[in-house]
């Protein structure tokens, strides 16, 4: 039932995000930092920008996940820019070093259809680190996950969770405005 409802929330905003941006102009978030009703964050690098630009309603929706308040910081393309198997999308609420908030959803785009994944945040911290995980056979995404203090992402997708090879396995962090 949980993935039916994640299928019918993700479908339903995808559409209504690409009506949206329709009706708004191409360039609107050079200028404007945005893109239909998508904050895309000034710390955002060129690389996560043209992300969104590729696939401005999978932005969209993801942020959706988020809740409000959150503007895109991060949209990579995984495990590499031309072999797609997932887009990790990180957003955040503005604050400044540990007081920044970061969300974070990790979208299945692998063509085989459901895999293992793990998404998690972990703050910034040696010494037993706060997390927040979301894992399991899924189909959609990962995530919401949420984490304060510059966390530090994890996003690994398996064929099963008894595989031992990784399709993908990326750990960035920390993520600080």
């Amino acid at each position: 039932m949980h993935l039916i409802a994640k299928s019918v929330t993700r479908t339903t905003v995808a559409v209504l995000s690409f009506a949206a941006l329709s009706l708004t102009a191409p360039s609107a978030y050079a200028d404007n930092d945005t893109i239909g009703s998508l904050s895309i964050s000034a710390h955002a690098d060129q690389k996560s920008r043209a992300v969104v630009a590729a696939d401005p309603a999978a932005a969209q929706a993801a942020s959706v996940e988020c809740g409000s308040g959150y503007s895109l910081l991060v949209a990579e393309r995984l495990p590499t820019a031309t072999e797609r198997r997932g887009t990790l999308f990180m957003y955040t609420d503005g604050g400044t070093g540990p007081d920044n908030f970061v969300c974070a959803v990790f979208d299945n785009n692998d063509p085989a259809g459901t895999r293992w994944m793990k998404l998690q945040l972990c703050e910034n911290k040696v010494s037993s680190p706060r997390c927040d995980v979301d894992q399991g056979n899924l189909s959609q995404y990962a995530g919401p996950v949420y984490m304060d203090n510059c966390p530090k992402v994890t996003a690994l997708m398996k064929v099963s969770s008894s595989s031992t090879t990784y399709l993908i396995n990326r750990v960035e962090g920390s993520f600080c405005n």
